[in-house]
């Protein structure tokens, strides 16, 4: 199932005097058809497969796809008009030949010729897929939508340059122009279906915060972190029967040089997990800091100032709110602690499919987005300081109708371990 939105896209199109938007990115691809981008995404370019989303909500969706097997996509997404384009990989379907008195050969050559549409010479199959083929079913697609002379959108913000050229040759007759922030502008509301990913990715990642916090011994380092937290998802993974893990990531610190990448705890230790769980594709975000035994005073004073800076932009984080005015709130609740140097670019995210696990828009200075219910987000307020560690404390969460949903269960002050 598809998690675009049509009327949203429509507004976002009819704004920007858009008629359309193809969409090449893997994940983009997937998103607004609901259908796998198969085995060419693994190059990451474009042309592999490619989706058509009219402004008009009643048009149906077009893709082109690799025609191995794009009778399976067809049964799964019936209402989609698809087309194929030939990849790589041979395949012959056999089915319905009756073998009899025919020798092999003379049978898997008759099948050819039958998909051949009964002609006798074969053409050869493409190295990899050819995009300048794949466009040129993209251009029937589109004169058979009255679009052939439109304004078009294209993901640019993913699509390589060597592929937006051969898209602009192939059809040229297209005014073809970036329509990356309406496509970022429909990725930041997630669907019911989105949100359950990103929830049910969170409640992973939480559980292996429990083992990583109740396994912690002296002399461990972040290679036994990472152990000691992905041991806990995959226990939570087996007891809850969760199907849809598909990915882990995990940025782990110990001792006072945070971004050294060794250290081994000893008393007074600093520890941060910053970790997500990929559910169905989706992210979670979620970091915190611990100290073995006691903490200095310095990471004791600068981890509370956080929480005070944390809970000041929390409280600014509801539908209708600017994303700049948290990111105002949260960087005077640390001028007004005392730290009028401390200065971050953003104090969080967007959270959802994209490769990475931070996607626009930010809690930034700069940005005029509005909250809207919907969507997920990552909140945070690290400092990384050589001589003291990691202090950090992150939640994912949820715009809600009326206010936010916290999707971690965890505390936020500066838990002693050991």
């Amino acid at each position: 199932m598809a998690d675009l939105d049509r009327q949203r896209a429509r507004r976002l199109l009819n704004e920007r005097r858009l008629d359309a938007l193809v969409l090449t990115q893997p994940e983009n691809f997937t998103y607004a058809t609901g259908l796998p981008a198969g085995v060419p995404a693994m190059w990451r370019r474009a042309g592999g497969a490619t989706a058509l989303v009219p402004s008009d909500p009643a048009a149906r969706i077009g893709v082109v796809v690799g025609d191995l097997n794009a009778d399976v996509l067809a049964r799964r997404a019936p209402e989609i008009d698809l087309r194929t384009h030939p990849l790589w990989i041979d395949l012959v379907d056999i089915e319905g030949l009756d073998p009899a008195g025919v020798d092999t050969a003379a049978l898997v050559t008759e099948a050819y010729r039958r998909e051949n549409g009964g002609e006798a010479s074969f053409p050869p199959r493409p190295t990899t897929y050819s995009a300048s083929g794949a466009f040129a079913v993209l251009g029937d697609l589109l004169r058979e939508n009255g679009l052939d002379r439109a304004r078009i959108g294209v993901d640019l913000e993913f699509m390589p340059a060597a592929d937006f050229a051969i898209l602009k040759e192939a059809l040229p007759e297209i005014e073809w122009v970036d329509g990356s922030e309406v496509l970022r502008r429909l990725l930041t509301v997630k669907s019911a279906r989105e949100i359950d990913c990103v929830r049910r990715a969170c409640a992973l990642s939480d559980a292996g915060f429990q083992a990583l916090a109740a396994g912690i011994e002296a002399g461990h380092t972040p290679k036994d972190m990472t152990r000691l937290w992905r041991d806990g998802v995959a226990a939570a993974v087996l007891a809850r029967g969760e199907p849809g893990l598909t990915g882990l990531w995990d940025y782990m610190s110990v001792g006072p040089d945070p971004w050294s990448g060794g250290g081994a705890v000893v008393p007074g230790a600093i520890l941060k997990a910053d970790v997500g769980c990929i559910v169905e594709g989706y992210n979670s975000d979620t970091a915190r800091s611990f100290v073995y035994g006691e903490p200095d005073r310095i990471a004791r004073d600068v981890h509370a100032a956080l929480e005070t800076a944390y809970e000041a932009g929390l409280s600014a984080i509801r539908p209708g709110a600017l994303m700049r005015d948290v990111f105002e709130a949260t960087v005077g609740a640390m001028r007004a602690a005392g730290y009028p140097g401390y200065r971050r670019g953003h104090y969080g995210h967007s959270i959802g499919a994209s490769v990475g696990s931070e996607e626009w828009p930010f809690f930034a200075a700069d940005s005029d987005v509005v909250l809207e219910p919907g969507m997920t987000l990552a909140f945070e307020t690290p400092f990384y300081g050589k001589g003291i560690g990691a202090l950090t404390i992150e939640d994912s969460l949820l715009v809600t109708e009326t206010g936010i949903e916290i999707l971690n269960d965890l505390p936020r002050h500066l838990v002693r371990l050991g």
